[in-house]
């Protein structure tokens, strides 16, 4: 006799076998949560093992970033995927990292923190508008003057845009999201590329990687604000069209696009009010891993891509996103 599994049951069937890998808690920096990770260390031995990496030899693990200079915009947030890709790049070896935001409330924080976690590397703090030009230029142009050299900028910095109908959308807030979102990563590709291509004694070819977030909510519709997503698509064509821009200049320029990610953008938008609600278990739940992410998951693809394992990736837009993009999202049991 044939059994009839009702939706409901489906669902239920289906709850059971969800399984999300535990977040590991690192504590705390004088009150600030350190990054939450979900893998362990990415250069080879468990966690816990040793705090990120301090103390270890050289012989012990590979670093993937040894030696590399690299600029990070957007890491003012604690919760943020700046901050978090701005520690993967410093237990992975670089030589200077400069974090920057145009809002400074836990820069110097992190420089501290950072300074007592990687005491080999040279972490900068700096306040600037990543859309403002004369800011994006001195940044790069500290970076030659100091360490004759540029490796990797990763453009990060974002806003959520204007959550409203396009017809209420005004034009000076439209801009303003377009400039946050997409004209920083203009910027960053055009007085990048050039220090990149800077050569020494130390950096003998010309060599590099910018690396620009982009978003889901730009490789579909309907996953964010009108502007943002606007800026968020426009954002792939630019590092795909960049990529030929410095062809034959080893320079490559890919997007990464992260979906549901727990940061200091999505807090007061989805996982703040999801807490408040006590449904926080349904953040993410479109995506095939039924959860988000924390911004080390998306650090860690960033880490990659400014490495040199990655040397023939380029022009890419990489979805981080637990594969939400992948096909259309579907809730079992609350679609008809």
């Amino acid at each position: 006799m044939s059994t009839v599994t009702t939706p409901k049951r489906r669902l239920e069937q289906l709850s059971g076998q969800i399984a999300q890998p535990p977040i590991i808690d690192e504590g705390t920096y004088k009150g600030m949560p350190r990054v939450a990770r979900r893998a362990g260390d990415s250069v080879g031995h468990p966690p816990g093992r040793e705090r990120w990496g301090t103390g270890l030899t050289k012989e012990e693990y590979a670093r993937r970033t040894q030696g590399k200079v690299v600029i990070i915009t957007g890491c003012n947030s604690p919760l943020g995927m700046g901050r978090a890709t701005a520690h993967q790049f410093a237990r992975n070896g670089a030589r200077a990292v400069y974090i920057c935001d145009y809002m400074d409330d836990y820069l110097n924080l992190h420089v501290e923190e950072m300074n007592e976690l990687y005491p080999k590397v040279a972490v900068h703090a700096r306040k600037f508008d990543a859309g403002d030009e004369a800011g994006v230029k001195a940044v790069v142009a500290h970076a030659l003057e100091t360490y004759g050299r540029l490796d990797v900028f990763f453009a990060n910095a974002a806003n959520s845009g204007t959550w409203k109908e396009v017809w209420d959308i005004e034009v000076e807030e439209f801009e303003r999201t377009i400039r946050t979102n997409l004209t920083s990563v203009f910027l960053a590709i055009k007085h990048a590329g050039p220090a990149m291509q800077v050569t020494s004694k130390d950096k003998p070819y010309s060599s590099g990687s910018i690396i620009a977030t982009s978003s889901t909510a730009g490789l579909r519709s309907n996953g964010g604000s009108t502007d943002y997503s606007a800026a968020k698509s426009a954002v792939v064509n630019l590092v795909q069209t960049a990529c030929f821009q410095y062809a034959g200049r080893n320079i490559r320029c890919n997007a990464i696009a992260p979906g549901m990610t727990h940061s200091g953008m999505t807090e007061p938008v989805f996982y703040g009010p999801a807490r408040e609600r006590g449904t926080l278990h349904k953040v993410g739940q479109l995506c095939p891993l039924r959860r988000g992410a924390v911004a080390d998951e998306i650090a860690r693809v960033a880490l990659f891509l400014g490495s040199d394992e990655a040397s023939y990736v380029n022009g890419q837009v990489w979805a981080v996103d637990g594969g939400l993009s992948s096909g259309l999202p579907y809730k079992l049991g609350s679609m008809a």
